[in-house]
């Protein structure tokens, strides 16, 4: 069996050691490097060349995306996983502009962490299931021009959630828990958690009461 290399990037040492913690038994995988920003991955790449790098979208110096353009621009032939707490479009959009292999939020559970990392490995692509599939599909056709789409979008959703960010807000709105709303998504709990924390950072409230005042001031429900 062949062993599939993965260079670790984030700015996060706890990130990092949670990653090689939960991969360290993993047959045919090897963490061989680890960098804590774009700028410091590219110099390892220098020395090193993996099958595979994790990717942060988040991090001082150089962010993940710029390191994606950096990579499929001179390294062409290392595949490129984004691991991100963010869902929304616009990250995901810009991360499939810029080369990426996948893109996975932070909150997935270890099956689909370690799904994502052998499809990519064979040479498939692996996205999150919040990536709505009329997105790839107009990637896939080579339509990225979303201009005009977007203007509309930014009117009618002026907070640009996704589709699960509204579904996670109605179920929120309904007082259900973190357990319940991951049943009836199917979806772990801390992918719900996740979601969650996003949903109140992109609205901007600190709870409950907050977060439904504004959902009926913009007709987010």
């Amino acid at each position: 069996m062949s062993i599939v290399k993965i260079i670790l990037v984030d700015d996060h040492v706890l990130v990092r050691d949670g990653i090689k913690a939960l991969l360290e038994d993993e047959e045919g995988v090897e963490v061989i490097e680890e960098a804590s920003d774009g700028i410091k991955a590219l110099s390892i790449l220098k020395e090193s060349t993996p099958d595979l790098m994790i990717i942060d979208i988040r991090m001082p110096n150089m962010n993940g995306i710029e390191l994606v353009k950096a990579i499929k621009k001179e390294y062409k032939e290392i595949n490129t996983l984004v691991l991100s707490m963010h869902d929304s479009e616009e990250y995901v959009v810009k991360s499939i502009e810029a080369g990426a292999d996948g893109y996975l939020l932070k909150g997935a559970s270890k099956d689909e962490f370690l799904k994502a990392i052998h499809a990519i490995a064979s040479g498939g692509k692996y996205f999150t299931g919040d990536v709505s599939s009329i997105i790839m599909s107009n990637f896939v056709n080579g339509n990225t021009n979303s201009m005009s789409t977007k203007k509309t979008a930014t009117v009618e959703n002026p907070f640009k959630l996704t589709k699960r960010q509204k579904q996670i807000l109605g179920l929120v709105l309904q007082l259900k828990n973190n357990k319940e709303i991951a049943e009836e998504l199917n979806i772990s709990r801390r992918t719900t958690e996740v979601h969650r924390f996003n949903l109140m950072k992109k609205l901007e409230v600190k709870n409950i009461k907050e977060l439904s005042d504004k959902a009926h001031e913009y007709n987010l429900i």
